[in-house]
């Protein structure tokens, strides 16, 4: 396991849809496991291939106190989303020192392929509800900041190039 450089904001890899993964191999897993490293050395809540280069659809999540709990996703997939909505302070390591408050629904249920392969559907809530998102968001080649309305973004991105984060 090793943890990986991350690619910074904008290269255009992050702002592409990532094809989805056909089949878990021995690959795939030291990914994930290179990916869970990275994600503990942020330390942060979430992953997706995409932030550390690797064109596929794959994703880590963990949001548990004591850590050693990340979820392995690929191709993660919102089959359900809540009504009630939860705001969160969200930032991203492809764009160091820059965060924005995101409203996003509280809880979702998600289908994926797990580590074994086999698909699986679970239901995240609030913290881990709001990471999966994010790291969906990724996949799909969008920033959180993507979220936002469209002169709040526009504010956002000049501050980050006025701070010298985007070049």
């Amino acid at each position: 396991m090793a943890a990986r450089p991350f690619i910074p904001y904008p290269d255009k890899r992050l702002k592409t849809v990532v094809p989805p993964v056909e089949v878990i191999t021995d690959e795939v897993r030291v990914i994930w496991d290179d990916m869970v490293e990275t994600m503990d050395a942020m330390p942060g809540y979430g992953l997706a291939a995409p932030q550390i280069g690797v064109m596929m659809q794959l994703a880590v999540v963990d949001c548990s106190n004591e850590r050693g709990k990340a979820v392995r996703m690929a191709n993660p997939r919102i089959l359900h989303a809540s009504a009630q909505p939860r705001e969160h302070e969200e930032a991203s390591p492809n764009l160091p020192t820059m965060s924005a408050v995101i409203s996003r629904p509280r809880a979702v249920t998600v289908t994926f392929m797990n580590a074994q392969g086999a698909q699986e559907e679970r239901d995240f809530v609030g913290l881990w509800a709001t990471s999966v998102q994010h790291q969906i968001d990724h996949l799909n080649g969008k920033m959180y900041f993507d979220n936002l309305k469209p002169v709040k973004r526009q504010m956002f991105l000049k501050k980050a190039k006025k701070l010298g984060v985007i070049k």
